[in-house]
């Protein structure tokens, strides 16, 4: 078994999944991959279960009743890697704007040089987004930089949702209580880790918009995450975080 573990929610990814497995699989690292599928329509985890004979032992799938939310699939990801072995643990969008060679980038911040969690950041090393129309780009930029405002972090991409953690993160943060299951999710996530402590590091990449499928951003979930972070600091004032012993 490998010591990294990469989970891939999944919503109607039948044109990406498969290509995207075999693209890890094939990377210089070892990594095993969880699947969690919200009972894509479009087949998608049929994809999956037709790989898991020819990836015995490191393709894994779940399967929820419905779509219930990004951070809710990640949670159940996080709980699921806890039970096992692995050391880091990753998440990963199944639509190939996160570069899966970036992978190995992040594995290396954490297991070599030391930090706890390192991000696939857009907005470390200037602006690196691809295929966006400039109001989304705007809108992004922006919104971590409101992120950064309220809560007193000093991460450029607040937003990002391509990650490794150290499992001793996962241990410490109480994952019955992450309230968000939007985008954020991301958000709270990184600021719990950040308020407990844990050393971060933002790695550059390049982000590049899907060109299979659909995007699951809606007005919904940027909502969420604007009242989210006033909720968050505000929350924070009132509660004591046990920090990592130095």
């Amino acid at each position: 078994m490998s010591d990294s573990l990469v989970i891939i929610p999944t919503y109607n990814e039948k044109e990406n999944i498969e290509r995207l497995i075999k693209k890890v699989f094939s990377l210089s690292v070892d990594f095993d991959i969880l699947v969690i599928d919200d009972n894509s329509p479009d087949g998608t985890s049929e994809i999956v279960k037709s790989l898991l004979s020819v990836y015995s032992d490191k393709l894994f799938l779940k399967t929820r009743e419905g779509k219930l939310g990004l951070g809710t699939a990640y949670i159940a990801g996080f709980e699921w890697a806890l039970k096992r072995d692995y050391r880091f643990i990753f998440e990963m969008d199944a639509d190939f704007s996160h570069n899966p060679e970036d992978l190995i980038r992040l594995y290396n911040t954490c297991k070599n040089e030391g930090y706890d969690l390192a991000i696939g950041s857009r907005y470390i090393d200037g602006v690196n987004v691809i295929n966006w129309p400039m109001g989304r780009v705007l809108m992004s930029y922006y919104a971590s930089a409101y992120v950064r405002l309220v809560t007193g972090m000093k991460i450029r991409d607040t937003t990002a949702g391509f990650k490794c953690y150290r499992r001793e993160v996962l241990e410490t943060i109480n994952l019955n209580k992450i309230k968000f299951t939007g985008y954020a999710f991301q958000i709270e996530m990184k600021f719990a880790t950040w308020k407990h402590g844990f050393k971060i590091k933002e790695v550059p990449i390049i982000f590049t918009d899907r060109t299979e499928g659909d995007s699951k951003m809606s007005k919904g979930i940027f909502k969420e995450a604007v009242m989210g972070v006033i909720f968050l600091r505000l929350k924070s004032l009132f509660k004591k975080y046990k920090k990592k012993p130095v």
